[in-house]
């Protein structure tokens, strides 16, 4: 059997994409429910043009979403009959600390995510939880300018501790930040960092980078001295970067790529800065500032583990007449003319998620956990809410084949699977609820309407095939 017999099966959401409930239980507004649908929601999440409170002229899917705030018993008894073992979702900062810096929290959210902890542990699912998947407090943006504002990293910390402490015993796996590498390309959605009228976009984003990696760094400490049983893993949207060509050039343009995302899990796994980006920095003329103790914190506290998000791979040219462009998961790629691509030009590739697991773990020699991997599609059910998604089992079923492969034939030490959206909820990328991802089907369509009942979708039982029989049996 080519999976480890505690193989973590389940599925990932994100607070600010299934709960909806933006303004009940004391919660406070956050960036993430400011992000409109429609033509203006790229904009906003670039921090290109300024959004901190709602509209009339908008519609924000953020704030009902799929409601999960109030099915969340309904959505995670569906995830036990699929046999989960651990379930990925993320905590709002909102409902802990309304405002980000208040000295004490809101246990109203606190006794929240407790209930979804010991909900999950009543079906023998494993909570992994992700600290901040994209929020941050308007109050903190606002008042402090989010994260390149160094006092963003004291009320992280609080937030960090006051979780550790509440919910030892119920997690013992963690996030620090989803898809870290975000801050260069979406920096409002993924940062609250809104950066149109910064005379320097890049010493902003970096000095907030240097940031979030200090506080991941000193959430790791924490975690390890709350309790010896936690793990802690950093987050990175991954896909290796192939040369168009190879022309040597083409060649250096993918491992300069890839290196953008690299950059940061290899500090937050190997505890400094990689040479190549100080010297990247040096040139680009942009200064970090640091305060002593950064590098000490950094250096000491690295992760356990390496988790990721895959959905496809990516390619690189310096030839600028190969003109044909796609986009997946905010990142701008060259087209590969070898691969299909989805509704939404993400192009499908299977093996390059073995590739990027090898590059990952030859890299970094630590378990690797793939947190997010998914189909986005149209899905049309019928009059009972049934989706026949034989796509969807087929898009999955291809990449489980070559992560088992990644495992089996490369040696790689996997600790688990978590497909993205294994629940229909808002798309982080376009706002939209008719990219859907999950094994169940929500009600709900891109303008709000809908009753919001859930439904199984035909590949619900095949995922629950696949966890029974540890990913032996992918057939359809």
């Amino acid at each position: 059997m080519a999976f480890r017999e505690d193989f973590l099966w389940g599925g990932a959401t994100a607070a600010n994409q299934c709960e909806g409930g933006y303004n009940e239980g004391g919660r406070g507004l956050a960036n993430v429910d400011v992000l409109p649908t429609g033509p203006d929601r790229e904009a906003v999440v670039k921090g290109q043009m300024k959004m901190f409170d709602f509209d009339e002229e908008h519609f924000y899917p953020a704030k009902t979403a799929i409601d999960m705030y109030h099915r969340y018993k309904e959505d995670i008894a569906l995830f036990g009959e699929m046999g989960f073992k651990t379930y990925r979702m993320s905590i709002a900062w909102t409902r802990i600390f309304p405002n980000g810096d208040e000295e004490e929290p809101n246990e109203d959210g606190l006794k929240f995510y407790e209930d979804i902890f010991k909900e999950c542990h009543k079906y023998g699912i494993e909570p992994l939880v992700t600290i901040t998947h994209f929020d941050c407090p308007m109050h903190l943006i606002k008042e402090y300018g989010s994260w390149r504002n160094r006092k963003l990293i004291v009320f992280y910390e609080r937030f960090c501790r006051v979780i550790f402490n509440r919910y030892k015993g119920l997690v013992n796996y963690w996030l620090t930040f989803n898809e870290i590498n975000m801050v260069m390309h979406a920096p409002f959605m993924a940062a609250g960092l809104y950066i149109g009228e910064d005379a320097n976009p890049e010493q902003t984003k970096y000095q907030a980078a240097h940031h979030l990696l200090v506080a991941s760094a000193i959430a790791t400490k924490i975690a390890h001295e709350t309790d010896p049983k936690n793990k802690v893993g950093c987050m990175v949207a991954a896909g290796t970067h192939y040369p168009y060509s190879c022309k040597p050039e083409d060649v250096m343009a993918g491992k300069m790529r890839d290196r953008d995302d690299y950059f940061f899990i290899d500090v937050q796994s190997r505890g400094v800065y990689p040479a190549y980006a100080i010297r990247q920095l040096e040139n680009e003329g942009i200064i970090l500032h640091k305060e002593e103790g950064d590098d000490e914190l950094l250096k000491n506290h690295t992760v356990d583990f390496i988790s990721f998000s895959y959905y496809m791979s990516r390619v690189a040219t310096v030839d600028p007449k190969v003109a044909e462009m796609t986009t997946g998961n905010i990142f701008d790629s060259v087209k590969n003319p070898y691969l299909e691509s989805t509704d939404w030009g993400w192009q499908i590739d299977p093996l390059g998620l073995r590739i990027a697991m090898n590059d990952l773990y030859d890299r970094y020699q630590k378990p690797l956990f793939v947190v997010e991997n998914g189909l986005g599609s149209v899905d049309n059910p019928d009059e009972s809410g049934y989706v026949q998604d034989d796509y969807r089992i087929k898009y999955m079923a291809d990449h489980i084949k070559h992560m088992k492969d990644a495992v089996e034939l490369d040696g790689i030490d996997l600790l688990g699977y978590t497909s993205w959206g294994c629940i229909d909820l808002v798309s982080a990328g376009s706002g939209e609820m008719k990219k859907r991802y999950g094994f169940i089907y929500v009600d709900r369509d891109n303008e709000g309407n809908g009753t919001l009942a859930r439904s199984k979708k035909k590949s619900f039982d095949w995922y629950k095939k696949v966890i029974a029989s540890n990913g032996e049996d992918l057939t359809n």
